[in-house]
């Protein structure tokens, strides 16, 4: 199939099962089209089972896996979501909850990734450096999943800009600690970033690389998005300017990616200078009213698409008993980590402010992991335990999205309505 027919057929299929949800299930709309189409997968894995003869099964799986879908979400997807994302967070917001978002975006990552890492190295007998790498993938919060969640649960300001602001930022910083974990367990960094040549180097070349991709990514992504800003400032002509932040999101993305910078962070910089600064200082009210419409319909869209094409990852996935049952497991490790990545960098800030009695229980519950997790697993170079760490990995992303995304919103409501008692 060309590249068209893929994307029709994903937008058509989008639609249908939308339109499904909408008229029968009544779910949030991103995780009723996951629930569909998932439920259609597996249908068409049972019926293949039953009349193996239809040969059905084989058919849409080939389909599936020559979709490419790492390649899809994070060199495609990813930039126009996490820019979408960053443009309705406020600096004004962010720069009151700047503490706890940095904590968790990274001592709360790392942290993660090494809870989950030994713990999944205790349960499988897996190389510690391979479940580092799985502890990665898995730490980060999916902005896609955790903003359309908070559409829902109508939190106050503060917990919602925490929640918000740690997931566009921790999935950056997690994109870029799996990248370094990757490159020491399986390559010993690539040729790209330096040559493997004893542990020290290994351990530098590691460190030159996250502070060339974080510090490089936000640079980049400031720059681009002040020289958007300034441009648009010239300009009173709305659909050029909603075309220009276009550019921003595209141009910007790749151009991190070629320069071997973190391309998520970029993107989540230069869409929070854009829907602050730029909104306030370089656009008119209708522009504004414009490029808040597109933005919002792209995230829409491309969340329809993404959860969809979740649900028929799992004809992508070997399913055995070992694996099911470590799934199961990777998702409690997995909650645990998440509940230390919130806890101790809370707790360090409790002498500086105060938080509301819920703010661990739902940030806890509510990092929900998504489609960056599943793409990431699939990118790993083949080994003996890349099939484990994708079936883990998709059981913790599946049990996420439905059960926690499904009932976050209640939990936060019951919670986070308590106001905070005190202040930055």
């Amino acid at each position: 199939m060309s590249l068209l027919q893929i994307t029709s057929l994903l937008i058509v299929l989008a639609g249908a099962f939308g339109a499904i949800n909408y008229l029968f299930l009544r779910l949030p709309s991103a995780i009723g089209i996951l629930v569909v189409s998932l439920v259609a997968s597996l249908v068409v894995i049972g019926m293949d089972a039953i009349w193996p003869a239809m040969e059905v099964e084989e058919t849409i799986r080939a389909q599936v896996t020559a979709i490419d879908f790492s390649e899809a979400l994070l060199e495609g997807m990813l930039g126009l979501l996490l820019f979408a994302g960053a443009l309705h967070v406020k600096l004004s917001d962010l720069r009151n909850e700047w503490r706890a978002v940095f904590l968790m975006a990274t001592l709360g990552v790392g942290l993660s990734t090494v809870v989950v890492g030994v713990g999944f190295t205790w349960i499988t007998g897996m190389p510690l450096l391979i479940a580092l790498t799985f502890g990665a993938l898995i730490s980060p919060t999916d902005p896609v999943a955790v903003l359309g969640v908070l559409r829902q649960a109508n939190l106050q300001k503060s917990l919602e800009t925490k929640i918000a602001g740690e997931s566009l930022f921790n999935d950056g910083v997690g994109y870029v600690v799996f990248l370094v974990l990757s490159g020491l367990a399986f390559t010993g960094m690539d040729a790209g970033h330096g040559a493997d040549h004893g542990e020290g180097d290994a351990l530098t070349n590691a460190a030159q690389l996250f502070f060339q991709e974080a510090v490089g990514g936000a640079m980049l992504g400031l720059v681009l998005g002040w020289l958007t800003f300034r441009v648009m400032r010239l300009i009173d002509d709305y659909a050029l300017e909603v075309l220009i932040t276009l550019g921003l999101a595209f141009g910007g993305y790749e151009l991190a990616v070629a320069l071997h910078f973190s391309a998520p962070i970029m993107a989540v910089c230069a869409g929070l200078l854009i829907g602050d600064v730029g909104a306030k200082h370089g656009m008119s009210e209708q522009t504004r009213d414009y490029v808040d419409a597109f933005w919002k319909m792209v995230d829409e869209i491309l969340n329809a698409v993404l959860f969809l094409m979740i649900g028929f990852e799992v004809f992508a996935v070997a399913f055995d008993t070992r694996s099911i049952g470590v799934g199961a497991m990777a998702i409690a490790l997995a909650l645990v980590a998440r509940f230390v990545a919130v806890a101790v960098p809370i707790t360090l800030l409790k002498p500086f402010r105060s938080f509301s009695r819920g703010v661990v229980p739902i940030m806890t519950w509510g990092g929900l992991k998504g489609g960056i997790s599943v793409a990431l697993a699939l990118s790993l170079p083949d080994s003996e335990w890349k099939a484990l760490i994708l079936t883990a990995t998709y059981i913790v992303v599946i049990f996420s999205i439905i059960v926690q995304g499904l009932t976050v919103a209640p939990l936060a409501k019951r919670l986070g309505r308590e106001p905070e008692l005190g202040m930055e």
